[in-house]
């Protein structure tokens, strides 16, 4: 992937759900140049495991060649309903790269409280494998996952688009949208 490319184009992706069956995932094509060239929505279940599909269909419905890097605000969203970065990559051939902001032990009992015997999703988040930890030139921390790219690149890729404190500009975006379309199907509560 060629870094410095003015015109190379992120697809990011973030949700908002406020305990609901649904949530909403919110997708923003932003430029280097951080020009917006495209918003997309889709819908996953709170507490299910269609979140991966949903954020390939969500891709799909852009139509678009261009995009060069899909970023993700998190893969574990909407009650453990886990995306996988790998099948993202897959199916799309676009990068993935997953941006956390919190440092924890991980999920796996969490995941055992909320859903006893549920093998699919504890072998799911096994799956996505240990993150790993960058500080940007803000003096925040972030913990990546990458799917199709090196974790280095993907970091660099990362703070390139993230102006101030740890979210990137994408990311930011994409939850803004997320937010007020849920708010306008929803209301304000």
């Amino acid at each position: 992937m060629h870094l410095a490319k003015k015109g190379l184009r992120v697809l990011g992706v973030a949700e908002s759900f406020r305990g609901r069956e649904d949530s909403t995932l919110a997708g923003v094509v932003m430029r280097r140049d951080r020009i917006i060239d495209g918003f997309g929505f889709a819908e996953v279940t709170v507490g299910g495991m269609d979140a991966t599909n949903a954020v390939i269909s969500l891709f799909k419905a852009f139509e678009r060649e261009d995009v060069n890097l899909i970023m993700l605000s998190g893969c574990v969203i909407a009650w453990y309903n886990i995306i996988s970065p790998e099948e993202v990559w897959r199916e799309t051939g676009v990068p993935v790269v997953v941006v956390t902001y919190e440092d924890s032990e991980g999920l796996k009992e969490e995941i055992g409280a909320h859903f006893p015997g549920d093998e699919e999703r504890l072998e799911a988040y096994r799956r996505l494998g240990a993150r790993t930890p960058r500080t940007h030139r803000t003096g925040y921390t972030v913990y990546l996952r990458a799917a199709g790219i090196d974790v280095q690149e993907a970091g660099a890729l990362v703070e390139g688009f993230t102006l101030e404190g740890k979210v990137p500009e994408p990311l930011r975006t994409a939850r803004l949208a997320a937010r007020a379309l849920m708010r306008h199907r929803y209301g304000r509560r």
